[in-house]
């Protein structure tokens, strides 16, 4: 398989590491330097691309790939009032784009306990919900992507919310999300139901780059050869 990277950070750095060099080769890695190097791309160099770059950035690098008939994988959060048309671009171009807010299996078995809990704390309104991300000072997104998919999943299952905030005083209708920033921190989530009596947690702790880049090289091999738009739960089978 022929990958690009498009984006040369850390991230698209920890994927290089991780890439199978006896099944699988590096097609191109698009950084700014070389940054228009991206409309090389095409079908007959390049099996798939892997993106994460910067939300400014995104779109524009997808819409590009997709046109050309590239599926891509796309880990770049705060991009997604476009998300709706870039699935249309994947299906009118014949090929497919993978999108997730984070591509860690502990993260997505996180996302699925997430669920459950909200399910039975929806009984229990005595219970006020907070969430806190804690990532590196380089990441540029607050609320971090799998904070916003969190709250949105909490959304869905627990009544007495309607919506959330970042960074400042939740009414009663509200969901606080709350966003540290301190060096070297890959990312930490965690999920607290607080009432006068007691206080509950879940939280997800990652030492380490590596199970986002891990996750993100399982979904390019995942999407090669399929049409559509397809998400974490469509790789895990959740």
């Amino acid at each position: 398989m022929k990958i690009a990277i498009i984006g040369y950070g850390k991230m698209g750095k920890e994927i290089e590491k991780l890439i199978d060099k006896s099944k699988d080769s590096i097609s191109f890695k698009i950084k700014r330097s070389n940054k228009s190097d991206i409309k090389k791309i095409n079908d007959t160099n390049t099996d798939v691309a892997i993106e994460f770059t910067t939300p400014d950035t995104a779109f524009d690098n997808i819409k590009i790939l997709l046109e050309k008939g590239i599926p891509v994988v796309c880990g770049t959060t705060a991009w997604l009032d476009k998300l709706e048309e870039a699935k249309l671009l994947a299906i009118n171009n014949g090929t497919a784009l993978f999108y997730a807010p984070n591509y860690s299996l502990g993260v997505n078995l996180f996302f699925a306990m997430n669920k459950y809990m909200a399910k039975l704390m929806n009984k229990h309104d005595s219970y006020e919900i907070k969430i806190e991300e804690i990532h590196h000072t380089e990441k540029l997104d607050a609320p971090s992507g799998t904070a916003v998919k969190l709250a949105d999943d909490l959304l869905l299952q627990i009544e007495q919310k309607s919506s959330w905030v970042s960074d400042k005083e939740a009414s009663k209708e509200e969901i606080e999300i709350r966003s540290r920033r301190i060096s070297g921190v890959p990312g930490t989530h965690i999920i607290l139901y607080q009432s006068d009596i007691d206080e509950l947690s879940l939280s997800h702790v990652a030492h380490s780059r590596a199970g986002f880049a891990q996750g993100a090289l399982l979904a390019s091999k995942f999407i090669v050869g399929k049409k559509g738009y397809y998400q974490m739960d469509d790789l895990l089978e959740f």
